[in-house]
């Protein structure tokens, strides 16, 4: 049992809801819940999934909150349960509907902050499983600043199919096998029926993996949670263990912004860039550095990343899942190896209170292993994602090479306005070898939602054309996204940026050695090309997606919304 700390009511946020006379009317709702005077007069503890029964991702979270709940009062606190929203990026590829996808990252951060502010919660407990979720949640840990812990609710199994694993990649890759007649109807629904045969995140290092191993690497989770899958039941000890963290934080005072530094920052980049993470990554973590008050936009990750051995053999680019990395060491085997390596700052502070070094001290080297390699032999010298720049994108763009023969590529462009455009191209095939395929004004305000283009990508390659062309967005991919694909390219066409004056047969070079993205036109031309050039009308002129292609930023910064912990007067806690 945790030793139970008394706390001072006067000291906390839950002061404004539960304590003297005048808030007899607020305790009355308490005890219409079966709350006693005693746990009235403890410590207040948000505990805030994204659950629901939209996918498979989500559906363990609520069972592994009863678990953190335990957790929080053992501890000493009182904890109180509640949802947000998620928006699950398999069931929105390839349709309108995954413009909802990173403007629902913005509603998981703005509805946690409301929810907590306005019932006066003195920490907070977070749990994810979904893509944007987990920087959602992170997010809004960083916004409140109160006391706070993160806990991703575990990866997919991976599934079964003609005695190999599998995952929904492979579903979406066959789908593209299907339509050029290399398998039947019969095949595809036989492996879509088992590539997901679990509760839980695709399996892969895709884009809720990455960020899972994010929450670990800059210190805002335990060291240790994140590898476990979904329908393990030692899931919930590790809720239940990061309940009773999180009180130990707040008898501490540790807020997440004296976690989440420059440095710490820096170290989720590097575990992303080891792992051959998702090219989400690099928007989310200029998201989370927002929040915190941190000046670290794509440019800075794109550096960590160029100088960052990709050490770790996982999915899509290689050979293993989550559970296998689990099963020797988790997200520290490879935080192990690059402080062994001299890639991490071992002093940076995490949520049990201890620095990574101090953390990782219970987490030696294992040798008896191939799924990551020690940073003296990696599977190449430098991270699985790059950054690019060139006159093609100014702000930056980003691409995965983990697993690419070769790191250049020059052809004429074959320019799409919408995503539905280059899906009707592709799947008919009407687009040709050694092409870049343009697809332009979805990026964070043109789409408006910056959409992920899976369904494309894996279509292309179940069509045997994976790295025989190139493909360009102002959009995003997913982090199971494989081929050269690049995202985040900004300016974005919507406001004007030079991927909007890109012309069909405009030569495009790209070199991912050299992190160069360039469009071979004329200055003078291009001029004459943007003199001319007018904003795309939207259809989306009401509504949540209207209203944040009014307030959204580039993806340089992170696609955020909002001024960030630097345009704070007051925070939170301090009210």
């Amino acid at each position: 049992m945790p030793t139970i700390t008394v706390f001072d009511k006067s000291k906390l946020p839950s002061r404004h809801a539960t304590e003297g006379p005048e808030r007899a009317p607020h305790r009355a709702f308490y005890y219409a819940m079966g709350l006693t005077r005693e746990d009235i007069s403890r410590p207040i503890v948000a505990v805030a999934t994204a659950w629901n029964e939209a996918a498979p991702c989500n559906i363990a979270l609520h069972r592994q909150a009863q678990a953190a709940k335990v957790g929080v009062a053992r501890a000493g606190g009182t904890p109180r349960e509640f949802t947000t929203i998620t928006v699950t990026d398999g069931i929105a590829m390839g349709h309108q509907g995954m413009k909802a996808s990173l403007v629902s990252r913005e509603v998981i951060a703005d509805s946690v902050e409301l929810t907590v502010r306005g019932h006066a919660y003195d920490a907070l407990v977070t749990l994810a499983g979904c893509d944007k979720s987990l920087p959602g949640m992170m997010m809004a840990m960083l916004r409140l600043n109160v006391p706070a812990i993160f806990l991703y609710g575990g990866s997919i199994l991976p599934g079964k199919f003609k005695g190999r694993d599998v995952t929904v990649q492979d579903v979406y890759e066959a789908l593209g096998k299907y339509e050029v007649g290399e398998i039947d109807l019969a095949e595809l629904e036989a492996l879509e029926k088992v590539a997901a045969p679990s509760a839980g995140a695709c399996g892969g290092q895709f884009t809720a993996n990455t960020m899972a191993c994010v929450s670990e690497a800059i210190g805002l989770a335990l060291p240790g949670s994140a590898g476990i899958p979904a329908p393990f039941e030692t899931r919930d000890k590790w809720a239940e263990r990061s309940g009773e963290a999180v009180m130990k934080l707040l008898e501490l005072g540790i807020r997440p912004r004296d976690i989440v530094t420059r440095k710490a920052l820096e170290n989720a980049a590097r575990v992303v860039a080891a792992s051959g993470g998702s090219t989400n990554a690099a928007l989310h973590l200029p998201a989370i550095a927002h929040e915190a008050g941190v000046d670290f936009d794509l440019f800075d990750v794109a550096e960590i990343f160029r100088s960052t051995p990709y050490i770790a053999d996982l999915k899509p680019a290689g050979r293993y899942v989550m559970k296998d990395l689990a099963e020797v060491g988790g997200v520290p085997l490879i935080m192990r190896a690059l402080l062994d390596g001299g890639y991490l700052h071992g002093d940076c502070l995490t949520v049990t209170g201890r620095t990574i070094a101090e953390n990782l001290e219970a987490f030696p080297w294992n040798p008896d292993q191939d799924v990551v390699r020690p940073v003296s032999d990696p599977i190449t010298p430098w991270g699985g994602v790059v950054g690019l720049k060139g006159s093609l994108a100014p702000e930056g763009a980003i691409v995965k090479v983990a697993g690419l023969k070769s790191l250049q590529f020059r052809g004429p462009a074959r320019v799409f306005d919408s995503e539905e455009e280059a899906a009707e191209a592709v799947y008919n095939r009407r687009y040709r070898e050694g092409e870049v395929l343009v697809i332009r004004y979805e990026g964070p305000k043109g789409g408006p939602g910056m959409r992920e283009m899976l369904a494309i990508t894996a279509a292309i390659y179940g069509q045997g054309m994976g790295e025989k062309v190139a493909l360009v967005t102002d959009g995003r991919f997913s982090g199971a996204t494989r081929g050269f694909c690049i995202g985040h390219v900004g300016p974005e066409a919507a406001v004007g940026g030079p991927i909007a004056l890109v012309r069909d047969g405009d030569v495009i070079r790209i070199d991912a050695e050299a992190g160069t993205l360039d469009l071979e036109v004329p200055e003078a031309e291009l001029a004459e090309r943007r003199a001319a050039w007018k904003p795309k009308d939207t259809i989306y002129g009401s509504g949540a997606l209207w209203k944040y292609a009014q307030t959204v930023g580039s993806a340089l910064k992170g696609a955020v919304t909002h001024p960030g912990a630097r345009g704070e007067v007051v925070a939170y806690p301090d009210l």
